[in-house]
C-alpha cells in the first residue's frame, strides 16, 4: 500500500480521453486557485454526521480534480489520497496539499488495497462513473465499518436577499451552457444490488462571502467556459462579458453568495 502511494501514478485505459473537457491546463490552475471554500464547509459537516473524533486512519477521495476536495479532508483523516482520471487536473497537486498523496486512477478500478479505507469520498465524480464497476469497487476498499460519502454542490448562483445573481447566472448559462446529462438522483440508486446501503441523506445551504474579483475568477473556472472556448470563443471574449455584468452584481464588496449542497452517506 506504502508503495503505491508514493508517487504519482498512471493507470490505462481510462475513460477520461485527451478530449476530455478536464484536459485543460487552463481549467487546472482554475480548479486550483480560483473555486471557492465550498469543500471544507461541507467536509465540516460530513464530520459531525460520522461523529469522527480525532481523525479516522484512511481517506479515499474519488474523482479528485485538482486536489481540493481532498485537502479539505484533513480534519478527518491521517492518510489522505486523491484519484483523479485526467492526468491534467493534478498539474498544482503540490500547491494544493503537502499533506495529500495523488494517484491517476479510474473510480471504476481503483488502485488500492482491498479493506484499507475507512472513508471514501466523491464530490460530484459518480455522475461520471460506471455504477456497475464503481460500487463493487466501494464494496471492497471499504473496511467493514467504512462509510462511502457522495456529495455534490449546484454552482453559487444566488444571494439570500435578491436575484441579481441569479438573473445573472441564467444569462451566464444561455451564453455559455452547461454539458448535458450530468445531473444525478443519488436517492434512486439500487445501492443494495452491490451490498451497500444509503444510511442518510441531508441537503445543505453553504454561504460564502464573495467579491466581485474572487466571484469572476470563479465563474471563469466554470467547464462551460472552457467548453466555449474549446468550440471557438475567445477567452477574453467571455471574460470581457462577465467583467463587465458582473460589476453590476457586485458593486460594493463582498456578498453572501449560496451554495445548495447534499451529502449521501453510504455504508455495507
Amino acid at each position: 500500500m506504502e508503495n503505491e502511494i508514493s508517487s504519482l501514478t498512471s493507470t490505462k485505459n481510462s475513460p477520461a480521453t485527451a478530449t476530455s473537457i478536464y484536459n485543460s491546463t487552463r481549467l487546472a490552475e482554475s480548479y486550483a486557485y480560483h473555486r471557492p471554500p465550498v469543500h471544507p464547509a461541507i467536509i465540516k459537516r460530513i464530520g459531525e454526521r460520522l461523529r469522527v473524533t480525532g481523525k479516522l486512519h484512511r481517506a479515499l477521495d474519488v474523482g479528485c480534480g485538482a486536489g481540493l476536495s481532498t485537502v479539505a479532508l484533513e480534519p478527518l483523516a491521517e492518510v489522505l489520497i486523491g484519484i483523479e482520471p485526467v492526468p491534467a487536473m493534478l498539474a498544482y497537486r503540490n500547491v494544493v496539499s503537502t499533506k495529500a498523496n495523488f494517484l491517476v486512477g479510474q473510480a471504476e478500478r481503483l488502485p488500492v488495497a482491498s479493506r484499507s479505507f475507512n472513508l471514501i469520498t466523491a464530490a460530484g465524480s459518480v455522475n461520471y462513473a460506471d455504477l456497475d464497476l464503481f460500487f463493487p469497487e466501494v464494496e471492497r476498499v471499504l473496511t467493514e465499518t467504512g462509510v462511502l460519502v457522495i456529495y455534490d454542490f449546484s454552482a453559487g448562483r444566488r444571494f439570500a436577499d435578491d436575484n441579481s445573481l441569479q438573473r445573472w447566472y441564467a444569462e451566464f448559462e444561455r451564453r455559455y451552457p452547461p454539458h448535458p446529462g450530468y445531473a444525478l438522483d443519488v436517492t434512486a440508486l439500487d445501492y443494495g444490488k452491490y451490498g451497500l446501503r444509503l444510511n442518510a441523506y441531508e441537503p445543505l445551504e453553504v454561504a460564502l462571502p464573495m467579491t466581485f474579483a474572487s466571484y469572476l475568477a470563479y465563474a471563469l473556472s466554470e467547464t462551460s467556459v472552457e467548453q466555449a472556448i474549446n468550440n471557438g470563443t475567445p477567452e477574453r471574449e467571455i471574460r470581457d462579458w462577465c467583467q463587465r455584468t458582473l460589476a453590476e452584481v457586485f458593486p460594493n464588496g463582498a456578498r453572501e453568495v449560496l451554495f445548495d449542497a447534499y451529502i449521501a452517506l453510504v455504508q455495507k
